[in-house]
């Protein structure tokens, strides 16, 4: 890889690009404060068209689940960015402690399967193909928790060798209401079965830090070769949930009964460990995307954005160092989507993000100018949704405004689709830090974009500037 890199805010990154200046009425529509802007007369209000330098680079960001993410399993092979392999581990804990959960220690027991429960909330690829996924035991060496932030170039977690279960099904077989349901090899009921209530090693039920000791979850991984991310709730108790179904006979009586285990539980007794999530997802580059990688060359035509863990796109504007002090109406950064292979199937990302890098290169902001921070940590965004006629626009209107009259710095930018990313806040004496939320399913779109020295000027990525003379 002829990239030089860069660490922001955990994600390593890329960077290079360029510009030029034209003036022109264009007369584009915008829905970004359209009810303020004069009309472009060139004679009060005039519009510029900042172009812009633009280069692709790889984002080997690290992502964190929390509650409500989802975990991806499958695999893909995608004709313009290459292949995607994700496999998730979990850990497990018992819906009670301090009580044997299988009826009774002293009861004779017999297991009659053991059956995992995820709840289906998506796929991204051929969601008309089949897929296969397998089910292994994390090993006794492998420590998940949910304070790390896994990078795409994280090797797997150990588990054991052997599956301890497989599904073939269809995609369409399963959806809100229908959960994956894999059945498990008995052997890990009898396991589970075999621990008990004391504070000994074998407590497995005394509390969940034993438990975890013993047990130290599951991971799911695809089998064949597919084409198709499915997406799954481990958070969710009601459909999510490792399931032991059993006989227990006592004195002569028989009872039918389950024993429920969660990846979060929520009637904890003596809780010393919540539990671990980790979705390892690699990105093999392929296609053009590889191609545009391989470019030592800058001012690339194309942009390859891909969903976190993938890419970004590092975006100068040089005239706006340049630019005499206006008075700003409007500063929308533009860019088109362009056709690409089997973009039916791997559609663009829900959102994509923007925000600033500093001369150093070494910590990424958002728009102080442009963005507010809520008492909660919350953020407005600067727009970043794909719009009917096929572009994505950010608002960055002060940002200019402060380049233009202030001689604030002119930053690069960095494009991409983070799941979430992490800024730094400037001038705010309550927060200095701020977590981003982009969307709930990792790996989930891409697009390819026109850069800044795309053939067909019309649809080059560029700045649109709507000002008055002073």
């Amino acid at each position: 890889m002829k990239r030089k890199s860069l660490v922001i805010a955990s994600t390593v990154l890329f960077f290079s690009s360029f510009i030029f200046n034209s003036c022109k009425k264009v007369n584009e529509p915008t829905d970004l404060g359209g009810d303020l802007i004069p009309p472009i007369d060139n004679i009060n209000t005039f519009e510029v068209a900042l172009e812009t330098e633009t280069n692709n680079s790889l984002l080997v960001d690290t992502t964190i689940l929390v509650n409500g993410d989802q975990i991806a399993i499958g695999n893909v092979t995608d004709p313009e960015f290459g292949k995607t392999d994700a496999s998730a581990y979990f850990t497990m804990s018992s819906a009670v402690y301090g009580k044997y959960p299988f009826i009774s220690k002293d009861a004779a027991l017999a297991i009659d399967s053991v059956v995992l429960s995820l709840r289906y909330k998506g796929a991204y690829g051929d969601t008309l193909s089949n897929q296969t996924v397998e089910v292994f035991e994390n090993s006794p060496s492998a420590t998940i928790n949910t304070t790390t932030f896994y990078k795409y170039t994280d090797a797997d977690f150990p588990t054991n060798a052997t599956s301890l279960g497989s599904k073939a099904f269809n995609i369409n077989s399963l959806n809100d209401s229908t959960p994956l349901r894999i059945h498990l090899n008995n052997s890990l009921g009898s396991r589970l079965a075999s621990y008990d209530t004391t504070n000994t090693a074998n407590g497995g039920f005394y509390n969940d830090s034993i438990f975890q000791t013993l047990f130290k979850g599951l991971s799911v991984k695809a089998g064949a070769p597919g084409s198709t991310l499915t997406y799954f709730d481990v958070f969710d108790t009601t459909k999510s949930k490792l399931i032991v179904y059993f006989r227990s006979t006592k004195d002569g009586r028989t009872d039918t009964a389950k024993a429920n285990f969660y990846h979060l539980s929520v009637n904890y007794v003596n809780l010393v460990h919540p539990g671990g999530v980790a979705n390892i997802v690699k990105r093999t580059p392929g296609g053009n995307w590889a191609s545009y990688l391989a470019n030592t060359g800058l001012k690339d035509d194309k942009l390859y954005i891909q969903s976190s863990p993938g890419s970004y796109v590092n975006i100068k504007i040089p005239g706006l160092s340049t630019m005499d002090n206006k008075v700003i109406h409007l500063a929308e950064l533009i860019m088109y989507r362009l056709p690409s292979a089997q973009d039916n199937i791997f559609f663009g990302p829900r959102l994509l993000y923007l925000d600033k890098i500093n001369n150093t290169r070494d910590t990424a902001f958002i728009f102080e100018s442009d963005q507010t921070v809520g008492a909660s940590g919350d953020v407005n965004y600067l727009g970043g949704n794909l719009k009917s006629d096929n572009t994505y626009r950010f608002n960055i209107t002060r940002h200019v405004q402060g380049i233009l009259t202030r001689k604030e710095p002119n930053f690069d930018l960095r494009l991409y689709a983070p799941l979430r990313t992490i800024l730094n806040v400037k001038n705010n004496p309550q927060v200095d830090k701020i977590t981003v939320s982009a969307s709930d399913k990792i790996a989930y779109g891409r697009a390819v974009l026109a850069g800044g020295n795309y053939s067909d000027p019309s649809i080059r990525l560029r700045l649109r500037v709507v000002y008055s003379n002073l």
